[in-house]
C-alpha cells in the first residue's frame, strides 16, 4: 500500500521560504504523477502544483506560478514543494498526493492516494 509522509511545515513571516517534503513509500514511485495541494480553513482543497512521472512536465496554480517550485527526485522517492516570498494566503494545510493510473494530473479526483499534512503558516 502506497503511504506518503510529509514534512517540512512551520511558521514563517510573509516573505521567507520553506521546503516542504514527501516521502513516498509501497509503490514504484517513478510510475506515479505526484501533486501538492492545499487546504485552508473553511475552504475547498485546491491543486498548489504537480508534476508528471518523469518530472518532466509540471504545473502550478496562479497563486504558485513564479513563487513555488515542485520537483522529484526518483532515487529516493521524495517530491518536493520550495514555496518562496511566503504570504498570509498561504496559509493553509499541504497535501502531498500520488495519481497511480495517469502521467500528470492536476484534479484532486484523479489522485488515488494522500499524505496526513503538514500545517503552514504564515504570519504578517
Amino acid at each position: 500500500q502506497v503511504r506518503l509522509v510529509e514534512s517540512g511545515g512551520g511558521l514563517v513571516q510573509t516573505g521567507e521560504s520553506l521546503r516542504l517534503s514527501c516521502k513516498f513509500s509501497g509503490g514504484t514511485f517513478s510510475l506515479h504523477a505526484m501533486g501538492w495541494f492545499r487546504q485552508a480553513p473553511g475552504q475547498e482543497r485546491e491543486i498548489v502544483a504537480s508534476i508528471s512521472w518523469s518530472g518532466e512536465q509540471t504545473f502550478y496554480s496562479d497563486s504558485a506560478k513564479g513563487r513555488f517550485t515542485i520537483s522529484k527526485d526518483n532515487g529516493k522517492s521524495m517530491v518536493y514543494l520550495q514555496m518562496n516570498s511566503l504570504k498570509p494566503e498561504d496559509t493553509a494545510i499541504y497535501y502531498c498526493a500520488a495519481d497511480k493510473d495517469s502521467m500528470f494530473a492536476t484534479l484532486a479526483d484523479r489522485y488515488d492516494y494522500w499524505g496526513q499534512g503538514t500545517q503552514v503558516t504564515v504570519s504578517s
